[in-house]
């Protein structure tokens, strides 16, 4: 099993993707420290596992990971429970508000903001001293489509999950000495809780082309969950060390044989986030292009 005898943390865990990811973890070998902000689900996925996989540790703990204080409090619970952490997947996030941008609530964008975001930078804070102590780690990141690409009308999710891509790359350049790897997984169009958000707001407040791919995602029943987990599983595997900085999709990248190509993969910027230039696209009107 790619993960006996390892700790993880995994946040946004009581649910869809995350309680995917949380199996897949147990079913790898690993002990499990979950965490969700609303308590009740949280505790009945706990006691689900617990049943179905009794020779291993699975902790649970509400926690707001955009709360500082609460995340501190989960490090601090998981390191008591486990001794040490070997891999954090960090898969809370919601959607934000739907709209035009000059409609939506600011309120509400700040929050998607803070989840999102800082949902990500705060854990990583509290796990990088524990990880550069323990001489290794693994960090992976659950990104989206608005990584990539503009989703107009969500645009509060899109703009957060730029910037956590962006902080993954920045990451792994602060961590590269440390054999800590980090890095997100563009999980696909999965049939959740978020996919049920978006039929519900409408064609009117996310857009008439994004609501039929939701329409017909739903109908298709979306990307299986099972793929952005094992995916997880691998990269917090020692399988995928030394693979770092990379935005990967579970759905479309050859990720279960990415350790074959390691030194194309470190010397490259395959699966990042670039600026596209006209040279790129064979486009000769920019004097400037060829210098």
């Amino acid at each position: 099993m790619p993960l006996q005898n390892t700790n993880a943390i995994v946040t946004g865990a009581s649910m869809g993707l995350g309680k995917a990811i949380t199996l897949a973890f147990l079913k790898a070998g690993a002990n499990v420290f979950l965490c969700a902000r609303t308590e009740a689900p949280l505790l009945e996925t706990q006691a689900e596992l617990r049943e179905k996989f009794p020779d291993r540790k699975v902790f649970a703990q509400p926690c707001d990971v955009s709360n500082e204080t609460q995340v501190s409090e989960l490090f601090s619970e998981a390191t008591k429970a486990f001794g040490n952490i070997h891999s954090l997947v960090l898969n809370a996030g919601v959607y934000g508000p739907m709209g035009p941008l000059e409609t939506v609530d600011l309120t509400e964008w700040r929050r998607a903001m803070d989840i999102n975001l800082y949902g990500v930078l705060l854990p990583c804070r509290s796990a990088v001293p524990h990880f550069k102590e323990n001489g290794r780690g693994k960090i992976v990141i659950l990104s989206g489509g608005g990584a990539t690409n503009p989703l107009p009308n969500i645009g509060a999710y899109a703009t957060s999950k730029a910037a956590v891509v962006r902080l993954m790359e920045t990451l792994s350049l602060e961590l590269k000495n440390f054999q800590i790897d980090i890095n997100a997984i563009a999980p696909g169009a999965l049939a959740t809780r978020m996919m049920d958000e978006v039929l519900a707001a409408g064609p009117e407040k996310v857009g008439k082309d994004f609501f039929q791919k939701n329409i017909q995602w739903k109908k298709d029943g979306g990307t299986p969950l099972d793929l952005a987990a094992n995916l997880a599983v691998y990269l917090s595997s020692k399988q995928s060390d030394g693979i770092t900085g990379k935005l990967i999709s579970a759905q479309w990248d050859p990720w279960e044989s990415l350790h074959e190509h390691i030194e194309d993969l470190q010397r490259s910027d395959v699966y990042a986030l670039r600026r596209i230039t006209p040279k790129d696209r064979g486009m000769t009107w920019d004097p400037k292009a060829n210098l």
